[in-house]
């Protein structure tokens, strides 16, 4: 599975870090949304498309935190 993008509240703290991701494999597309931190609790969902992960990425990113996006190192 490959990592393509990434985006954070920039809060600190486990009870208040939020995370996005947007992952792929083969022609699946799949948005991780993280609340608390690596050791958080994740919710995942799979598409069939980018533009339709892409539409739940900005779904989850629409509402007062201010998201950023965090750079991906490219595959090796």
């Amino acid at each position: 599975m490959e990592q393509r993008k990434h985006w954070w509240n920039g809060k600190w703290g486990r009870l208040a870090r939020k995370d996005v991701y947007l992952r792929t494999n083969g022609d699946q597309w799949y948005v991780e949304q993280r609340a608390g931190g690596s050791d958080g609790a994740s919710h995942f969902f799979e598409y069939d498309s980018e533009d339709a992960a892409l539409d739940m990425v900005r779904a989850l990113l629409n509402g007062p935190d201010e998201w950023r996006e965090l750079s991906v190192r490219p595959p090796r």
